[in-house]
């Protein structure tokens, strides 16, 4: 939800932690700041804005030091304001915190310490923290004595830095169900809740696991347990991919990340065989199987429920990671979870991995992510292998994830190798679909800007995608947009129906081509302006967006992409910067 960043070593810190805030913007993006320590100093500048903005109005890169800490903010306890932006101080300025995540208790825990004389000047949770530390700090305790000392007091789940000028020279951190990864690359130390935010710089990662308390000095790292004893922690290799973040020629990351769609196929189908077939086993063999999901990931996971029913011939349920917890009475050790995250960190979707570990249920995680909190919970992973999103509207891994349902699915009757092949040949398709449909779109984008409701119908396997266009629509453009299963469109959502109300039909030709045209010609007899996306062209359309025939499971993955291509479209006419839709973030680590 918000991004975290530490560096402690040999180079001037600023610079390094200025790059990494503006690589972990994709997580916040409501105010940034940093935090120096540096001769006997602690410097801190913030405020509320772009991380852009902030650096430029408090010339953020004269700070000194080399020990650093950067923060960027999704706002989820007080306003968007400059006090409340992070880091967080002490009464005396002497200690500095960057937090990501909630402490539920922190008004219990701001009343006392108020009570016992402190000041805050914030309205956030994060300010307990800091005074909490100054408590410990004024018994005479190390920095990272005191943050083992106060962790244990702290409700919810968090990951925090905090530097001292009572104990100069580190940075310490720890975490509870929220990320926090180490680099290495000694005698220089970086961490953040992204490994993105310093892969330019090393791809030798250090994963801290619930508790841990790490101690990062100059040339010098320390593990700790909740009590304080020396723990191991092996150092990872993290795929070069990772360290690629660049918009490269395109205006934004999200058309970057929709023409990268045109080739996502030929990753994601880069698996193991073996583990496909075992997992497929697995699921034959569950007597109930929940795919459990938010979002986006929901959406991918409505197709690949419908891919295992008519491939698989298995049944399943989705359930919404929020509402997990309300219908986990059943999970046992007879039921298979199957977990969709693209960020493997979602707090939803985790607390519901961890009802059904309890529940001896086993748990299948499908994450593009590496490194990540909902690995480490998984009996098996599969990685979508399409590299880093930054732009927080999920596109290319809604595809990748769709491509490994499939692979699963046709896993499920020993058709691995050629669900694969056929994967592989998506690519040329999709290039196509994003080259042929681009001037309609824009058109499109322009003639309908204004308009203050879209509706996106579509049957069988296709509903999903219908909801996931709809989706990108409300994100990026902020349009009232609704995705429904074309046959529910006349009970009760024709009623909003009006003269030029935009109506998105995808409408393949397949066994739903018939039902869903009529269902668009009742909509366009009420006066909607009918945008089909199709194989056939059709007089009911106002507007036809081509694509070309494939098999009837595989048009989920064809028809989403123009959808994609139109919503960033609208966003861009109505002046709307999509990488970073207001309100957002791209990974939800609160509930």
């Amino acid at each position: 939800m918000c991004g975290i960043i530490g560096y402690c070593g040999s180079k001037p810190g600023v610079p390094i932690v200025i790059e990494a805030l503006q690589c972990l913007e994709y997580r916040g993006y409501d105010s940034a700041g940093i935090a120096s320590l540096c001769d006997g100093r602690l410097l801190i500048k913030k405020d509320a804005g772009k991380v852009g903005e902030v650096i430029e109005k408090h010339d953020l890169i004269s700070l000194p030091g080399s020990i650093v800490m950067g923060h960027t903010r999704w706002a989820t306890h007080g306003a968007v304001t400059q006090l409340n932006a992070h880091p967080h101080s002490d009464c005396r300025n002497r200690i500095a915190v960057v937090h990501n995540g909630i402490i539920e208790n922190s008004a219990q825990l701001r009343e006392e310490l108020a009570g016992a004389g402190h000041v805050f000047r914030s309205e956030t949770d994060t300010e307990v923290i800091a005074h909490l530390l100054e408590d410990e700090a004024g018994n005479g305790r190390s920095l990272e004595q005191a943050v083992l000392s106060i962790a244990p007091r702290l409700e919810g789940s968090y990951a925090f830095l905090a530097a001292s000028l009572d104990d100069p020279g580190k940075i310490v951190g720890t975490r509870r169900d929220n990320p926090l990864i180490v680099g290495v690359d000694a005698p220089d130390y970086y961490i953040s809740s992204d490994a993105l935010a310093f892969s330019r710089y090393t791809n030798r990662v250090m994963n801290l696991e619930d508790n841990d308390v790490v101690v990062l000095a100059a040339g010098a790292i320390e593990f700790l347990d909740k009590q304080g004893n020396r723990l191991s922690r092996q150092v990872r290799q993290l795929d070069q991919v990772w360290s690629e973040s660049s918009k490269g020629n395109y205006q934004h990351f999200m058309l970057k990340e929709i023409m990268e769609e045109a080739q996502v196929f030929d990753q994601a189908a880069d698996q193991d065989g073996r583990l496909f077939t075992e997992i497929a086993l697995d699921i034959l063999r569950a007597r109930q199987v929940i795919i459990t999901a938010c979002g986006t990931s929901r959406y991918a996971a409505l197709v690949g429920r419908y891919l295992f029913s008519k491939v698989g011939k298995k049944f399943c349920d989705v359930v919404m990671a929020s509402e997990f917890g309300y219908f986990a009475d059943s999970v046992d050790k007879n039921t298979v979870v199957v977990t969709v995250s693209q960020s493997g960190e979602t707090a939803d979707v985790v607390d519901g991995v961890k009802a059904a570990r309890a529940a001896d249920a086993r748990v299948i995680s499908i994450i593009n992510r590496p490194n990540s909190i909902l690995a480490d919970l998984s009996h098996h992973v599969i990685h979508l292998n399409c590299g880093p999103e930054v732009a927080v509207p999920a596109t290319k891994s809604f595809l990748s994830q769709l491509a490994i349902f499939y692979l699963l699915s046709f896993s499920m009757v020993n058709d691995f190798d050629g669900a694969t092949a056929r994967l592989s040949a998506l690519n040329t398709a999709i290039a196509g679909v994003l080259d042929s449909n681009k001037s309609e779109l824009i058109t499109l984008s322009h003639e309908l800007k204004d308009r203050n409701d879209f509706y996106y119908i579509a049957r069988g396997i296709n509903f999903a995608i219908a909801s996931e266009g709809a989706l990108k629509l409300k994100e990026v453009s902020y349009i009232h947009a609704e995705g429904m299963p074309a046959g529910e469109l006349k009970h009760g959502t024709l009623a909003l129906v009006e003269q030029g109300t935009p109506v998105v039909v995808i409408c393949p030709a397949d066994y739903t081509f018939a039902e869903t045209l009529s269902n668009a010609i009742e909509a366009k007899s009420r006066g909607a302006f009918i945008i089909g996306v199709s194989d056939r062209e059709s007089n009911v359309y106002d507007s036809w967006i081509s694509i070309p025939e494939v098999d009837e499971l595989l048009y989920p993955m064809i028809a989403v992409v123009p959808l994609h291509l139109l919503a960033y479209y609208l966003a861009i006419s109505r002046g709307y910067d999509p990488d970073r839709p207001r309100n957002l973030a791209k990974s939800v680590t609160v509930k």
